[in-house]
């Protein structure tokens, strides 16, 4: 069962309920549970509700402090781009930010790739917020398993010299330590 708030009924719910419960004589434990009541039936955010739950305790009114047409920017990417941004990370393996540029510029300067069009002027910057929004997530994700080093640390093999002068074999072994005295070490030395 799922209980929601309408949207314009919002505020007058969330004072009525900080006022029936008595929200500032509450507990801690208390207070958590009616703000994670809150947070689902109203939909706001932890933070959101927690702003409207402080000024719900006040004398005044809960209402709207901003109109209903605010001022926001023109998307210039659309989540079209993002999908084609995704679709090329795939093509080409997540390259870095500046590489990936050049290759949607030359598809849209030189091979004339009319999708490109807006991609083709991204700045780098912007190019990994894109690849940070949950839609190119959502398309691409890639898991890299851990890889094994290839430096071979500890590996006991006699030199390979290929008959060339001046290479040394040195084998060591540590004797150990006893109170508090430290064992001798021993080394054997041999040119190949």
């Amino acid at each position: 069962m799922d209980f929601t708030v309408a949207e314009d009924e919002r505020y007058v719910f969330i004072a009525r309920t900080v006022k029936r419960f008595g929200y500032g004589r509450l507990n801690r434990a208390d207070k958590a549970v009616v703000l994670r009541f809150l947070e689902r039936v109203s939909g706001y955010s932890r933070q959101q509700i927690s702003r409207l739950v402080k000024r719900g305790g006040e004398r005044r009114a809960l209402v709207k402090r901003y109109c209903g047409s605010r001022t926001s920017f023109a998307r210039t990417y659309t989540s079209a781009d993002v999908l084609l941004l995704a679709h090329t990370d795939t093509l080409h393996g997540t390259l870095s930010g500046l590489a990936t540029k050049k290759l949607m510029e030359r598809a849209y300067g030189i091979f004339g790739d009319a999708r490109y069009q807006r991609l083709a002027t991204i700045s780098v910057a912007h190019l990994y917020n894109l690849r940070q929004r949950p839609s190119y997530q959502h398309q691409r994700q890639v898991w890299t398993k851990t890889r094994p080093t290839g430096v071979p640390i500890g590996e006991r093999r006699a030199p390979a010299p290929n008959n060339r002068p001046g290479y040394l074999r040195v084998d060591s072994v540590h004797q150990g330590d006893q109170d508090g005295l430290k064992g001798c070490t021993t080394s054997t030395l041999s040119t190949a």
